[in-house]
């Protein structure tokens, strides 16, 4: 061969071997531990640079676990969990790892039952020894043993990792690699299947019907009822597009508030308390409105002053709280939110012109 078609071909070699990404060149079988501990099986995840290793011993039903994440950063925490309630975060019972104070990597265990990322130290619903973290090479990694049970033996597992600040963990990211990081693992077998971000599609089904129920149906109802009635032409037609607007809204957020409690019922470690609660005094307030059209006395009635406080006060407050509700399901939907906040000012009085509502949001 001609010596500088060789060199053109081991430069050729050299460029693509540079273009490789490290992250893609290693194998969980590859790597060598410090302690020179060896375990019988390995998974390459699929996502995060993240690898797995363990030797499950049948007699006591133990397994040695080390969870490796290559190209750790310092200001980052790890964490490696199984929950067998899904696929998924909330629920999980994790070993968490990070750079405390003094800079030292720090393991310990914590069970995480909530969206905030506080993730503070607590026992997990199965024994946990010989837990420790190492960082080297820029590799973090979480040894453990654990005591496993019949749930436990093939279960779900989920892998994550998201920045710090101080001493305070934060959310992480909302990136598709963030969302794949879910798993099966089999310690008998010594088999894992990557899993599949969980679909979004219920979560959106339920916001898109109680946006067009709540945010849209139910103030255009109300516009209708305040501001067409003054027409002498447009009566009764008013009372009939406001009657249609509300009952539709009252239909469509029946389905809405169904496919709520189906998401609930889907997921039995996540509970968003604020978000449930709103929902269910939205339903029992709608609920009472359409009793009100029920019992809609004459106008020359003599409880029809009282009944008019009842439907518009009723009415406004569910606005009020549908308001609210929607961004409760928006900070669901989207929990990074990049650091803004809604604020909404509501001033009320018996007076509906008076009523009034602004929206702000800032960082």
């Amino acid at each position: 061969m001609d010596r500088s078609l060789r060199t053109a071909l081991f430069s050729c070699i050299l460029l693509l071997s540079l273009c490789v990404p490290s992250s893609l060149s290693q194998t969980c079988s590859s790597y060598t531990f410090s302690s020179n501990q060896v375990f019988s099986s390995c998974s390459d995840l699929p996502v995060l640079s993240s690898f797995l290793y363990w030797n499950y011993h049948p007699s006591n039903r133990t397994a040695d676990i080390a969870f490796r994440k290559s190209g750790a950063s310092t200001a980052n925490w790890y964490v490696w969990s199984l929950n067998p309630s899904g696929q998924q975060m909330m629920g999980s019972q994790a070993l968490l790892a990070f750079h405390n104070t003094s800079s030292l990597p720090t393991a310990y265990t914590t069970s995480i039952n909530s969206m905030s990322p506080s993730m503070q130290q607590s026992n997990l619903s199965f024994q946990v020894s010989n837990l420790r973290a190492e960082y080297t090479s820029g590799d973090m990694i979480i040894f453990a043993t654990l005591q496993l049970d019949d749930r436990l033996l093939s279960t779900n597992q989920v892998w994550q990792e998201g920045p710090m600040s101080g001493a305070t963990f934060t959310a992480h990211s909302m990136d598709s690699a963030n969302k794949a990081s879910v798993g099966t693992i089999n310690f008998e077998t010594g088999t894992t299947v990557a899993g599949t971000a969980r679909s979004s599609s219920k979560k959106n089904v339920h916001g898109v019907l109680n946006a067009v129920s709540w945010g849209v149906l139910m103030p255009m109802g109300i516009i209708i009822a305040r501001y067409l009635k003054v027409f002498e032409v447009a009566n009764p037609a008013w009372f009939y597009l406001h009657a249609a607007c509300q009952s539709s809204a009252y239909i469509i957020g029946v389905a809405g508030w169904g496919t709520g409690l189906k998401l609930g019922s889907d997921s039995p470690g996540i509970k968003y308390s604020k978000h449930r609660n709103i929902g269910i005094t939205l339903f029992c307030f709608a609920t009472l409105q359409v009793f009100a059209l029920l019992l809609r006395p004459k106008p020359d009635h003599k409880y029809r002053l009282y009944w008019n406080i009842y439907h518009h006060s009723i009415g406004y407050a569910t606005i009020a709280l549908s308001i609210v509700n929607i961004y409760e399901g928006f900070d669901i939907l989207d929990p990074e939110k990049n650091g803004k906040r809604f604020t909404l000012e509501l001033s009320y009085s018996w007076a509906p012109s008076q009523l009034s509502w602004k929206f702000s949001h800032g960082s």
